[in-house]
């Protein structure tokens, strides 16, 4: 091949390379290789890893929900309520109320940690409990929720509210024992009378 064709050959590929069909060809295909590469990549990294249901069905018997036996509320659980309204919700002499209170509300709060009164319990200013009412929401052998209507200390300016509070029965045997594990206010937010 002489010099003359290769200078020949060199100014066609210029002149081909640099016309607006020529570019538009070259940037349609970069464009399908591009979208044929990042398919593979997302197969790749996002296909589907989950595992099939299994084809076997399991001989062990099926769990069903057995309705619990009610029964009268037992008399540890007001006491252990009450123990618990006068110390850990109105903040008196709240390391009294560490025994009571289960590990559901507790968490993992050590005694000490539990004494400073910074606790996770709602507080309300309540001491006159002979004013309390109690309505039973529920009362199985090692559960029970209660609701209790509260009436503020004296002089304070807060509403009469309506707490809920569920025990669990924790321990076996002579051991066993009632602990609050849940304490939650009735609130019902207010309802607009009308509406614009």
């Amino acid at each position: 091949m002489s010099g003359e064709q290769t200078i020949q050959r060199q100014s066609l590929w210029q002149r081909y390379s640099s016309s607006p069909r020529a570019q538009r060809r070259a940037l349609s295909i970069g464009l399908a290789i591009f979208a044929v590469g990042a398919a593979a990549v997302v197969f790749a990294f996002f296909r589907n890893t989950g595992h099939p249901y299994p084809d076997k069905l399991s001989n062990q018997p099926a769990q069903v929900y057995t309705q619990q036996k009610t029964v009268p509320v037992d008399p540890e659980i007001l006491q252990v309520a009450r123990k618990f309204i006068l110390t850990a919700v109105a903040r008196k002499n709240v390391a009294a109320s560490y025994d009571i209170v289960g590990p559901d509300l507790r968490g993992s709060m050590t005694r000490e940690e539990w004494a400073t009164g910074n606790i996770p319990i709602v507080y309300y200013p309540a001491d006159r409990l002979s004013l309390a009412t109690f309505k039973v929401d529920y009362s199985h052998p090692r559960e029970a929720l209660l609701e209790v209507g509260l009436v503020p200390q004296q002089g304070v300016d807060v509403k009469r509210l309506t707490f809920f509070i569920g025990f669990e029965k924790v321990g076996a045997g002579k051991a066993a024992h009632w602990v609050v594990n849940y304490w939650s206010p009735h609130y019902k937010p207010p309802v607009p009378l009308t509406q614009r």
